[in-house]
C-alpha cells in the first residue's frame, strides 16, 4: 500500500501546477485514497538517502559504466515565509552571494551515457542553537560540514559498488580534504573548479621549499594544461584555465584541478561540462518535480515531500529516456494534455 501512495503521490507533483497537498491530491484521485493516507505518508515515514537508492538501484545497474561521474553540488530552495525550524532556516548561497532563508540539499548526481540519476543526498539541517555574541542573536549551526557530508556520500556510493571514474564538484567542494578522500580512501580520480586565490607549486622543488603562487598567476599561454602541486595534498595534479563567453557577452574564466594527469584539454572540458547536468536536475526539482509548492511545515513532512520531490525527479528522467523528450518538453506535454481537458470541461458548462 505505501508503495502504491508513494507512486501517486509522485504522478501528482510530476502532474501538478500549483500547491500540492494531501486533500488536493485526494480529490485528484476522486477520493478512493483518503487525504488522511496521503498525511500519514508524510507524517509516520522518514525516507532517507538509502530509501532513494534502493528505489533508483535497479536502473542505475542497467546504464552505469566504468566512465560514469559523481557529481556533488548543492542546491536552495528558499521558503522565505515558512516558519523557521532546523531544515527550513538560514543558509549562505554562493550563487547569490547572501544568506537567504530555505532548505538546502546536498546532492550527489549520477551520470552515465545519456542518463542522469539522483543516487544520494543529503538535507542540511541545523539542529545547534547558540547565540552570537555580537549581535545576541540565536543562530544555528549543522553538526557536520557540507564537505564532510559530500564525503561520507562518497563512501556510501564506493560501498553501494556504484561505477565511476570521476568526482566532479565546484570551488565549494575543492579541500585539501576531499582531493585526499578521492584519491586515497575512494581510488577515484576528481576535477573541481578551483578559486583564483589557491596558492599551487610548478615544480616538486618548489613545493618542497615551500613556494609557491595563486593559480590566477600561472602562465597558462598555451591551451593545455600545466602540472602543478598543492600544498597539504601528497600527490601532482593538473592545473587548467578555462575561458569561456558569458550569456551576456563577458568573460569568464574557470581554473580546473585534476588528479587523472593522463587528461588533455579537450578532455578536461568535455569531462567538466557534464557537472552541467547536476544543475538541470536541481532546476527539474524546482520546476518540474513541485518541491517548492508543499505547504508541509514540520522538519519530517518536509524531508519527506523532498525525498518524493526528488524520487519523481528520477521517474521523469526514467520517461525522458524512454520517450526521447526532455524533462521540460515532457512537462510541457503534460501541461498541453491538462489545459486541453480543462478546456473540454469548460465547454461543457457552458453547453449544459
Amino acid at each position: 500500500m505505501k508503495n502504491d501512495l508513494i507512486e501517486l503521490y509522485s504522478d501528482y507533483l510530476l502532474s501538478s501546477s500549483g500547491k500540492t497537498t494531501a486533500t488536493g491530491v485526494s480529490e485528484l484521485l476522486d477520493n478512493v485514497y483518503s487525504h488522511d493516507q496521503f498525511t500519514r505518508l508524510l507524517s509516520n515515514n522518514e525516507f532517507t538517502s538509502r530509501d532513494l537508492w534502493l528505489y533508483v538501484k535497479p536502473v542505475v545497474r542497467q546504464v552505469e559504466c566504468s566512465d560514469g561521474v559523481l557529481i556533488f553540488d548543492d542546491t536552495i530552495q528558499e521558503k522565505q515565509f515558512s516558519k523557521e525550524n532546523a531544515l527550513n532556516t538560514w543558509h549562505f548561497d554562493h550563487t547569490k552571494n547572501r544568506t537567504v532563508k530555505g532548505i538546502n540539499l546536498l546532492n550527489a548526481h549520477y551520470h552515465a551515457g545519456d542518463a542522469s540519476i539522483p543516487v544520494a543526498y543529503k538535507l542540511i539541517e541545523k539542529t545547534i542553537l547558540y547565540t552570537d555574541l555580537k549581535t545576541k542573536k540565536v543562530r544555528r549551526y549543522a553538526e557536520q560540514t557540507k564537505n564532510e557530508m559530500m564525503r561520507e556520500m562518497l563512501m556510501i556510493c564506493c560501498h553501494n559498488q556504484l561505477m565511476f571514474r570521476y568526482v566532479l564538484a565546484d570551488s565549494w567542494f575543492c579541500s585539501n580534504d576531499n582531493m585526499m578522500f578521492i584519491r586515497h580512501d575512494c581510488n577515484k580520480h576528481f576535477l573541481m573548479a578551483m578559486k583564483s586565490n589557491r596558492k599551487v607549486s610548478l615544480s616538486l622543488d618548489d613545493k618542497l621549499q615551500g613556494r609557491s603562487q595563486r593559480i590566477d598567476t600561472v602562465d597558462f599561454s598555451e591551451d593545455k594544461p600545466v602540472q602543478g602541486w598543492i600544498a597539504g595534498v601528497d600527490f601532482p595534479v593538473l592545473l587548467y584555465r578555462q575561458v569561456f563567453k558569458n550569456k551576456d557577452g563577458s568573460t569568464g574564466i574557470l581554473y580546473l584541478v585534476c588528479s587523472d594527469l593522463d587528461c588533455d584539454a579537450e578532455t578536461l572540458k568535455a569531462i567538466y561540462e557534464k557537472r552541467w547536468k547536476v544543475e538541470v536536475f536541481h532546476k527539474t526539482l524546482k520546476s518540474n518535480a513541485s518541491m517548492a509548492k508543499s505547504p508541509a511545515h514540520t522538519v519530517r513532512t518536509q524531508s519527506n515531500h523532498i525525498f518524493l520531490s526528488i524520487y519523481s525527479a528520477f521517474r521523469l528522467e526514467v520517461l525522458s529516456l524512454k520517450v526521447n523528450l526532455n524533462h521540460f518538453q515532457l512537462r510541457a506535454k503534460i501541461y498541453m494534455a491538462g489545459l486541453k481537458a480543462s478546456l473540454g470541461q469548460l465547454r461543457e458548462l457552458l453547453a449544459a
